[in-house]
């Protein structure tokens, strides 16, 4: 498949931001018939309703990881498995 790279937003601050939140569920749904299981590493609630998406009516199985202070309840609770990223993972 093809990775899509999109430029990042610069910040009047001098920090950037990417936010590519809707490529990466179009990504997903798009390419969900051709794998078993999806991987996400995201603690944004906002993808609850992808990862519910490819569980329950793709019948993928979806592991998230994240930072399980900064991961949405909604998420974690929506994944068939939610793995936390901890100590030497963390930088």
């Amino acid at each position: 498949f093809e990775v899509k790279l999109k430029p990042f937003i610069q910040r009047s601050d001098g920090s950037a931001k990417g936010d590519w939140d809707v490529g990466i569920a179009i990504d997903a749904l798009e390419y969900a018939a051709e794998v078993d299981s999806v991987v996400l590493v995201s603690g944004d609630g906002d993808f609850d309703l992808l990862v519910d998406k490819l569980r329950v009516d793709k019948g993928k199985h979806v592991d998230v990881y994240g930072v399980a202070p900064l991961t949405a309840d909604s998420l974690a609770r929506a994944a068939s498995r939610f793995v936390p990223i901890e100590g030497d993972l963390l930088l």
